[in-house]
């Protein structure tokens, strides 16, 4: 049992891939926050052009 324990407070491969997935986690936060607010500056941009070739 106490080899166990021992062996289990060694290994760091568990912490590496929760690391790795709160990493993958934060990036994707960040490229949503992005895309959503360059998606709602290029609508605006598409609808002010629309107005204007349509003479409005």
């Amino acid at each position: 049992m106490k080899n166990l324990l021992a062996r289990f407070a060694r290994n760091e491969s568990g912490a590496t891939a929760i690391e790795y997935g709160l990493i993958a986690g934060l990036i994707s936060v960040v490229l949503i926050t992005v895309m959503g607010t360059i998606g709602t500056g290029l609508t605006t941009r598409f609808t002010a052009i629309g107005t204007a070739l349509t003479g409005g």
